[in-house]
C-alpha cells in the first residue's frame, strides 16, 4: 500500500495531539537535521495552541543530530524567513498551520535562503522519517539553543528600506490592522506606526483559540474589521492570516478588496518599471491578472497552486514579482516569499505616491467576479476523485497543470484538491457574479458526480 504523503501544499499540518503529535514533530526535527544539517537552524512559532510544545520537540530533534538552534519565539513566517540567511543558518522551522482552523498546527521548513525547501527535499525528509535512519550526534557534539530578540526589528527595517517612508509619514493615514490573535500583531502594527500612520489594532492579543475570528482572512471572517473601518473613517484595513504571510485589504468604504485586485494594483506598478518583466502566478489567478500584466508590457509564468512552487519559480527565472489570488505577494527585492507586512507597505506606498484612496485604485481595474467553494471529501477518495474528474472532462477545453481548469466562453472553473485538508476546492470567474456563481455550481456538481463514481 502506498504510504500517505506527509508534506502538503505548504508544510506538514494536522490536528493537535491527533494527527499532529509531539512524536511526529520530534522525528521531523531529527529528519530535517539529518538532511539539512549539521549547522545552525532558526526555530519560531505562531500563536497557535501547542506551538511551544511542538517548537521544543522540533528543537530536541534538531539538537540530537548535532545542529544548534536559534529560537526567535513567536514570529510571523516571513520574519523567520527574513532572518534565516541573515543569521547565516542552514535552515529554518516555523511551527504554524497558517490559515487552518484553531485545532490544527503544523511545520514549515525553510532552506538556507529562507525559502521553503523544494519538493525533492520534502521527499528526502519524509524518506528519512519513515526509515528512522537519523543522524545521531556523539555526546561531545551536542550543541546549544540560543535566543534572538531582534528578528522582528530586522524584518521591519528590511521592509522599510524598500518604500518611501518620508512620503508616507507626511500623509498621516489611519490604518486598522486585524491580526487574527496571532503573530501579525508583532510586525504590521509596529511597521505602520513607524511609518507615521495612526494605527488601530484589532485581535492583537496572541491567543491560539482565535477568539476574535478564524485565522483565514476571508470576507465572511473580517466583519468586525469592516464595521470598524466605517465607524472610524480609516484609510485602509489590513487582515492577516495565522502566520501573517498573507494580507487581505479593506478600502475606506468598508469593502473587501480581493486578492486578485490587490495583486493587480501592485503588479501593474512593479512590472511597468521594466519592459518584459515577469510575474509568476498559479493557475488559480484570473483574467484580471492577465489583463494587468499585458497592459504593463509584462508576461506571466504559470505554476501549480502553492507558495512553495511560486517561490522557487521566482528564484529560478529571476522573476520581478510573484503573486497568488489569496493575497500572497512575493516581492524579490525584499525576499522571494509571501510577506503580508511587505505587501501592506507596498500598497500603502502606492496610495501615498499617487494620492489615491484604495477604492480609487480598485476602480481603475477591469472588473471580473469570482466565486470560491469547497467540499469535504472522504480521505480515502481524495486521489481517486481527481482521476475520475480528469476522465469526465477529457473532451473539454482545460488546463491540467494543477487540478483541472476548465475554460468557458464566459469564464473558467478551477477544481483542485487541497494539499492540507481532505477537501476539494472549486474556484470560478465570470463577467458577472451570477455567471461566476453558475460556473461554480457546475464545478461543484462535477465533484458530486465524480464522488458517486469514485
Amino acid at each position: 500500500m502506498k504510504a500517505k504523503k506527509l508534506f502538503g501544499t505548504n508544510g506538514v499540518r494536522g490536528v493537535i495531539n491527533d494527527t499532529m503529535t509531539v512524536d511526529l514533530v520530534l522525528n521531523l526535527g531529527k529528519a530535517i537535521g539529518t538532511i539539512l544539517g549539521p549547522g545552525k537552524v532558526v526555530v519560531g512559532r505562531d500563536a497557535r495552541k501547542g506551538g511551544e510544545m511542538f517548537a521544543r520537540a522540533a528543537i530536541s530533534g534538531l539538537l540530537s543530530t548535532g545542529c544548534s538552534v536559534i529560537d526567535i519565539g513567536p514570529a510571523p513566517t516571513p520574519t523567520l524567513q527574513f532572518v534565516v540567511p541573515r543569521l547565516d543558518c542552514i535552515a529554518g522551522i516555523i511551527v504554524t498551520a497558517s490559515h487552518n482552523p484553531a485545532e490544527f498546527n503544523g511545520i514549515k521548513v525553510m532552506g538556507a535562503n529562507g525559502i521553503e525547501v523544494s519538493r525533492e527535499c520534502e521527499r528526502e525528509i519524509e524518506s528519512v522519517l519513515r526509515s528512522g535512519s537519523y543522524t545521531i550526534a556523539d555526546w561531545q557534539n551536542i550543541k546549544s539553543v540560543t535566543s534572538e530578540k531582534t528578528a522582528v526589528r530586522q524584518h521591519i527595517d528590511g521592509i522599510m528600506s524598500h518604500i518611501d517612508t518620508e512620503a508616507i509619514k507626511g500623509r498621516n493615514l489611519t490604518v486598522i490592522v486585524d491580526s487574527a490573535n496571532s503573530v501579525g500583531a508583532l510586525v504590521t502594527p509596529i511597521l505602520m506606526r513607524d511609518l507615521g500612520c495612526k494605527v488601530i489594532s484589532l485581535n492583537s492579543q496572541l491567543d491560539g483559540s482565535f477568539p476574535g475570528r478564524p485565522p483565514e482572512p476571508s470576507p465572511e471572517n473580517v466583519v468586525e474589521l469592516l464595521r470598524t473601518m466605517k465607524s472610524v473613517g480609516a484609510d485602509i484595513g489590513i487582515a492577516h492570516d495565522g502566520d501573517a504571510d498573507r494580507a487581505t485589504f479593506v478600502d475606506e468604504n468598508g469593502t473587501v478588496v480581493s486578492g486578485d485586485q490587490s495583486l493587480a494594483i501592485i503588479a501593474s506598478r512593479i512590472l511597468s518599471i521594466k519592459k518584459g518583466s515577469t510575474l509568476v502566478t498559479p493557475v488559480s489567478s484570473g483574467k484580471l491578472i492577465e489583463d494587468i500584466v499585458e497592459s504593463a508590457g509584462g508576461k506571466i509564468d504559470w505554476t501549480v497552486v502553492g507558495s512553495v512552487d511560486v517561490s522557487h519559480r521566482v528564484g529560478e527565472i529571476g522573476a520581478d514579482l510573484g503573486g497568488e489570488e489569496n493575497g500572497g505577494v512575493f516581492y524579490p527585492p525584499h525576499q522571494s516569499v509571501r510577506d503580508g507586512s511587505m505587501t501592506s507597505a507596498l500598497l500603502v506606498d502606492i496610495m501615498v505616491k499617487e494620492g489615491k484612496s484604495l477604492s480609487e485604485l480598485v476602480q481603475e481595474l477591469p472588473v471580473y467576479y469570482t466565486t470560491k467553494r469547497k467540499m469535504k471529501i472522504p480521505a480515502e477518495k481524495m486521489e481517486f476523485l481527481m482521476t475520475t474528474l480528469l476522465d469526465m472532462t477529457k473532451d473539454q477545453n482545460r488546463i491540467t497543470i494543477d487540478g483541472i481548469k476548465i475554460i468557458r466562453d464566459i469564464g473558467w472553473i478551477l477544481i483542485r484538491p487541497s494539499g492540507t485538508e481532505p477537501i476539494y476546492r472549486c474556484f470560478s470567474e465570470g463577467p458577472t457574479q451570477e455567471k461566476s456563481d453558475m460556473l461554480c455550481d457546475e464545478g461543484m456538481n462535477l465533484i458530486k458526480k465524480a464522488l458517486t463514481q469514485s
